[in-house]
């Protein structure tokens, strides 16, 4: 009977099976690595939903953590304001401390601020006074400073990690902060052993451009971009592998086409895959029962959100419908199926898929031409497709 699947969708990646990225890597950590020196870098990694982004940066905190650094990775989702930020910042740190030798030395700076909760074992919770947070947030630089010398026996600097910027992004609040605390780190520290990363869209990079046009060039941007195939087959072979599972080349080549270089959907494929398979031989049934499995958790997890609970527009759906399973499609091809109302609405309809991160200009085919931004949505506006058509004929 299977136990445990070793695909883990919807979280990070486990660091034995990550794959791919190496040059990024590389890059990255050359430069984290300068906080052990006492110079501060600012990095800021990029790329588009299901990349991989946290995984990697979970990796990163991996390898720093060999470099003698500790590690914290936030996760800042819908946060906007900087008290907030900069208390889970500290919060975390107190966190990975916690059954550390050094816990004692850090905790007494924040005094009765933090909480010890038995839960299976000891959380910590950290609460300061809407004051003592102002001030944390007042001066960064010189609580950061303050920990680092404070562990420096045992640590020679410190590597933060704030993910998910999307919600902070937009404020002009953050990116002024974030220009003063690098100002004031050049100007009044001659050593400052710590490096953070933050981690967003590409345009979440613009929305802090905007609101501050200085602050980029402080950082250094690193893209991360889709796995090529032989890294996708690479990954899941190894994955398979630790649960003596083995794969059929013909299972595998639809498994890497259909994952389309994108982690995410690659974790929900092999999950799917996983509880489906019966014999320890992943064959292309299998895969093919995977991939509509994965369409459909994949589909209620992102599209449902993004498209079929927040656009009512039954419009919008029918031109979703039209579409067909193909992966890309041109303009005036859909638009002579569309009916004169939803033709009426098409131009907008473009617009909003694009916006929600559901189908991209295919910059590689003739102008007009679009595409999905990965192979599975397709798979389940299909199948959504006849459901309605179902219920459609139940009521006729």
């Amino acid at each position: 009977m299977k136990d445990r699947s070793p695909f883990t969708p919807g979280n990070p990646v486990p660091v034995e099976l990550f794959v791919g990225r190496t040059n990024q890597l590389e890059e990255i950590l050359r430069n984290v690595k300068q906080a052990r020196t006492g110079k501060q870098e600012n990095i800021f990694l990029a790329g588009e939903r299901g990349i991989g982004k946290s995984s990697f940066a979970k990796f990163v905190c991996n390898m720093a953590c060999k470099e003698r650094l500790l590690s914290v990775h936030v996760f800042l989702g819908q946060v906007t304001s900087l008290d907030e930020m900069v208390r889970r910042v500290f919060e975390e740190l107190l966190k990975v401390s916690n059954t550390q030798s050094w816990y004692g030395k850090i905790s007494g700076y924040f005094e009765n601020k933090i909480q010890q909760i038995d839960l299976f074992g000891v959380a910590v919770s950290f609460h300061p006074t809407a004051e003592d947070t102002r001030e944390l947030v007042n001066n960064f630089p010189e609580a950061l400073v303050n920990i680092a010398e404070k562990i420096k026996t045992e640590k020679k600097g410190l590597f933060i990690v704030l993910d998910d910027i999307d919600a902070i992004s937009r404020t002009p609040e953050f990116a002024n902060w974030y220009k003063s605390f690098v100002d004031k780190v050049a100007t009044h520290f001659d050593y400052f052993p710590i490096s953070i990363m933050l981690i967003g869209l590409p345009e979440f990079r613009d929305n802090l451009s905007r609101n501050q046009p200085s602050l980029m060039r402080v950082f250094r941007v690193v893209e991360i971009e889709k796995l090529q195939e032989k890294e996708v087959k690479d990954f899941f072979l190894r994955a398979f592998n630790k649960v003596n599972i083995a794969v059929q080349e013909s299972a595998m080549e639809i498994m890497v086409d259909y994952s389309g270089g994108l982690p995410t959907i690659m974790h929900e494929i092999g999950d799917a895959i996983f509880w489906i398979d019966e014999d320890g031989i992943v064959k292309d049934d299998d895969v093919w029962k995977g991939v509509i499995s994965a369409a459909e958790s994949i589909g209620k997890k992102y599209l449902d959100p993004l498209v079929y609970r927040a656009i009512r527009s039954e419009k919008y759906r029918s031109i979703l419908r039209k579409l067909g399973v193909t992966t890309s499609f041109k303009k005036n091809e859909i638009v002579a199926k569309l009916t004169k109302e939803e033709k009426a609405v098409f131009d907008n309809f473009l617009r909003t898929m694009r916006d929600r991160g559901v189908i991209m200009i295919d910059q590689e085919a003739d102008r007009g031409t679009y595409k999905f931004v990965n192979d599975i949505y397709p798979v389940y506006i299909f199948m959504e497709g006849l459901e309605h058509k179902m219920k459609a004929k139940q009521h006729s």
